[in-house]
């Protein structure tokens, strides 16, 4: 099956509510190996759902329509689809008797347009509504599956898990899983990765590679379909192995991980402490490290050192370091991680200095960063970056740098 997702209210269009049914179904459909490839949102406009609809059925063999269905004017999901499909609404007596002892358990008067919510498709298998009024439905016509549910999540996903899901099975046959692997990288961009693996994915067929960027980070959405799991795995396995053989210098991370958590993570695994002194940063550093549970544990301290003032007389940065190389520089960058170090009792100290504008310092340009890395078991390392963007751009970028070199001290 080859699914379309239609949402239908105003609503979601004037952003009043977001479409998580959307993410939902995708997931749930993705478990019983049906594809999906479009996700629709469209208006309380019986015209503009027609013309949706007419587009969809020469597209998918699998509509599932989300909201209006409910007792209001603007409520026209299933008449649209009736009248395109040439199939009668009629009352179902189950649902209705369900409405009626709803607002009598619930000491309400019922509306006479309340009964609108029992009508369903003639001859569609009606989906019970165990935790609200609208019955949902699935019909198949011409080969292709409609199924209708309600648009409020309390309602749509428990009904989709319970009956909705069992009336795709059945149609299905044998399921294909759809498992996914998210690999994160950084330090590399979206172009550089693709075209490391650029005949990877020109040829890719199962398993699929999606490539995304996002806040200076790039991510690669590994997905393999098969009835068997370990198949599937193995699938995934092999590509990865192909993949990291190009680009697995950049690679830190899976899934929802981030690069402070894996710092944080790898840290408390070897009993590692760490102090930053941070001038260009300003603190971001240490702010996003102690926002997590657990820093306590790592985190000695830190000194956001601003000023030349501070460098030297806090830090004990040598006068001629300042006055001969520059504050901006790699000198400077390694005598601030190894006595931050030394200055906390730490294991590891980290420094960052550098230039993130709007103006250039001491003839460096905007973007220049210097990070250093002081562990007292190996050499100080200090890594100069050119950074470009905004202020905080670079500001953010350069922690990040931070935390992925820290994670590569040792690989």
């Amino acid at each position: 099956m080859n699914a379309e997702i239609i949402a239908v209210g105003s609503e979601l269009l004037l952003g009043q509510i977001v479409n998580s049914n959307a993410q939902f179904l995708s997931r749930e459909l993705a478990d019983i190996g049906v594809n999906v490839y479009y996700h629709t949102v469209v208006g309380d406009n019986p015209s503009r759902l027609q013309e949706v609809i007419e587009t969809a059925q020469k597209r998918s063999n699998l509509l599932i329509f989300t909201g209006g269905l409910g007792p209001t004017k603007d409520d026209l999901t299933k008449e649209t689809i009736a009248s395109l499909i040439g199939r009668s609404l009629v009352m179902d007596d189950k649902a209705l008797k369900s409405i009626v002892d709803y607002f009598q358990k619930t000491n309400r008067v019922m509306t006479e347009n309340n009964k609108k919510q029992a009508l369903v498709l003639k001859g569609s298998t009606v989906l019970r509504n165990d935790n609200g009024m609208a019955p949902g439905m699935g019909i198949e016509i011409n080969r292709i599956t409609y199924m209708l549910l309600p648009g409020p999540p309390k309602e749509m996903n428990p009904m989709f898990t319970s009956y909705g899901k069992k009336y795709l099975l059945e149609r299905v046959g044998t399921v294909e899983r759809i498992e996914s692997r998210v690999l994160r990288f950084f330090g590399i961009g979206e172009s550089q990765l693709e075209t490391e693996i650029e005949d990877l994915i020109d040829a890719q067929t199962n398993p699929t590679i999606a490539p995304l960027a996002s806040d200076g980070e790039v991510t690669l959405r590994l997905s393999a379909k098969h009835s068997s799991f370990e198949v599937t795995k193995k699938l995934l396995d092999d590509l990865e192995k192909e993949i990291t053989i190009r680009v697995g210098q950049y690679l830190y991370g899976y899934e929802s991980v981030t690069l402070v958590s894996q710092v944080l993570e790898y840290l408390k695994v070897n009993e590692r402490s760490i102090a930053s002194a941070e001038s260009l940063t300003g603190g971001l550093f240490q702010e996003q490290l102690t926002s997590m549970g657990g820093a306590s544990s790592v985190v000695k301290g830190g000194v956001v050192c601003y000023s030349n003032d501070a460098k030297r007389d806090i830090l004990n940065v040598n006068e001629a370091t300042l006055n001969n190389d520059g504050a901006v520089s790699e000198k400077c960058a390694k005598e601030l991680a190894d006595n931050v170090r030394k200055l906390f009792n730490a294991d590891i100290g980290i420094s960052f200095t550098g230039v993130a504008g709007p103006n250039e310092l001491e003839g460096k340009p905007v973007g220049t960063v210097y990070i250093g890395i002081s562990s007292g078991t190996q050499p100080t390392k200090v890594h100069k970056l050119s950074l470009a963007g905004s202020r905080q751009g670079i500001r953010e970028r350069a922690v990040k740098y931070g935390y992925f070199y820290l994670l590569k001290m040792h690989n």
